[in-house]
């Protein structure tokens, strides 16, 4: 069921020992949201946890440290942020996957598989919607959850140059700015600017693993286990990567595939221009917005690259 920011604000005024669930492979937007409404239920005195199926990256430590503070407890409440579909709660979802009370998220393609879905499907990020309910509710925003809100909706908007950033994203991140004296220069280049060598060597490497498809309209960019292992690179180093595939002039849809350690594909689409790669991606299992969208494929590269391609035709013609 959808609900507006009352129906909202009724929930967690009222909600006990909350899980907070991010998505695996987590990403400024997921973490931002999740330690970000940590902050505003504990400015109200309810504790809460934020969870995710793979380990946090040290890069976003600034959010994550100590913020987990109150141990472990059974939880009352399960509440998912930034989560569109349960496949992408990983571990968790044989967990919590049937017991989500609240869902808070911004993503068009969500399967409404909670009890109650607050969905802005215009927001930049979810963190967007965090600040919005935060100031619905009237409840302090502590620095560190304006550095959460700041980090996430700059991650989820590619430092503000993505097509989903609105003007409100940056108003919001001025606030940020002006009001809390979060570092958001600091925060910046550890998101954009800083590399591992690995990942800098990858990213020599990128105009030899493109791979045109469909006259150059289609580029998809594979990096296996082994391509990361060799160079010393993790499945979160890349998370920055999918943009880069759709830099050659013609190309309309770009994929980047990334091997997980169970052999699995994560396939992350960009869109150049008007091609809607969200309802491509729901076509094979995924989901997503219109010019950013991602599914997760099995079986051989080869096998995973020939749905990628055929999906991409059909929308293309």
């Amino acid at each position: 069921m959808y609900i507006g920011f009352s129906e909202a604000e009724k929930f967690l005024r009222n909600c006990e020992d909350a899980v907070i669930i991010t998505h695996r492979n987590p990403d400024g937007d997921c973490i931002g949201a999740g330690f970000g409404l940590q902050d505003i239920l504990s400015q109200m005195g309810i504790r809460s946890k934020v969870v995710c199926s793979d380990e946090f990256p040290q890069r976003y430590a600034f959010m994550t440290d100590g913020s987990n503070q109150y141990g472990d407890f059974e939880p009352k409440t399960v509440i998912a942020v930034d989560i569109a579909d349960t496949k992408l709660m990983g571990d968790y979802e044989q967990i919590y996957g049937d017991k989500v009370q609240l869902c808070i998220d911004h993503h068009i393609s969500n399967k409404n598989y909670a009890e109650k879905t607050l969905l802005q499907g215009e927001a930049t990020a979810a963190c967007e919607i965090i600040y919005a309910l935060a100031k619905f509710m009237g409840v302090e925003i502590t620095k560190h959850c304006a550095t959460c809100l700041y980090t996430g909706i700059a991650t989820d908007s590619g430092c503000f140059k993505y097509d989903c950033t609105t003007p409100r994203a940056h108003e919001i991140a001025a606030e940020m700015m002006r009001n809390y004296d979060i570092n958001f220069a600091r925060i910046n280049r550890y998101m954009f600017d800083v590399k591992s060598r690995g990942r800098l060597m990858l990213e020599s490497r990128l105009s030899e693993l493109m791979e045109e498809n469909l006259d150059g309209r289609l580029v998809i960019v594979a990096v296996t286990q082994a391509m990361m292992s060799e160079m010393g690179v993790s499945m979160e180093e890349l998370e920055g990567f999918a943009p880069m595939t759709i830099q050659l002039e013609n190309t309309e849809v770009g994929i980047l595939m990334r091997e997980r350690k169970d052999g699995v594909f994560k396939c992350s689409f960009r869109s150049a221009y008007d091609v809607n790669v969200s309802e491509i991606c729901q076509t094979i299992g995924g989901g997503g917005h219109a010019k950013a969208a991602g599914c997760t494929l099995e079986g051989s590269l080869e096998d995973a690259k020939k749905i990628l391609v055929e999906a991409v035709r059909k929308a293309l013609t």
